[in-house]
């Protein structure tokens, strides 16, 4: 299965052709500009310059392929609260962001500042993995949550 990733529209106007196609490319992002223009009723040049357009605008930043985690040996899955100095928040995002395990980081209110979800092998990984977190300068504490089990994961944008 293929997912399409959605940036920000920045001044683009989007129309009801435009939502159609992101919905299109959602469902199987390698689907042909010919597919796209017969299900939408639109020639194969409008698709595929509307496609374009919405590359180009930043509409979809890229397409990329949905994995099982588990079939790679990623069985556990975390969700990690930080909190951190509050001037360094971004510092200590960014370096997070950079560690492999990490999958999401979240700029969150209440009494953390961030929320990390990162997947693991195994319980000694996740282990190494907050034991370095707490080493990023400026991380006060973390609280780590273990998925028990995944009901809905499903990362495709809805158009309104």
């Amino acid at each position: 299965m293929w997912v399409l990733v959605l940036g920000d529209p920045d001044e683009r106007t989007m129309d009801g052709i435009d939502l159609k196609i992101i919905g299109l490319l959602q469902e199987d992002a390698r689907m042909s500009f010919s597919r796209i223009a017969g299900k939408l009723g639109i020639s194969v040049g409008t698709a595929y310059n509307r496609i374009r357009s919405l590359e180009e605008s930043g509409v979809l930043k890229g397409y990329t392929a949905i994995v099982d985690p588990a079939k790679l040996g990623q069985t556990l899955t975390a969700i990690v609260l930080i909190q951190a100095d509050g001037k360094h928040l971004v510092e200590v995002e960014r370096e997070v962001s950079k560690i492999d395990n990490v999958i999401c980081v979240y700029d969150i209110t209440g009494d953390y500042d961030i929320a990390v979800i990162a997947r693991f092998k195994d319980r000694f990984s996740l282990n190494a993995f907050i034991k370095n977190l707490l080493k990023i300068p400026h991380v006060k504490r973390t609280v780590t949550n273990v998925v028990l089990n995944v009901v809905k994961e499903d990362f495709r944008v809805r158009p309104l």
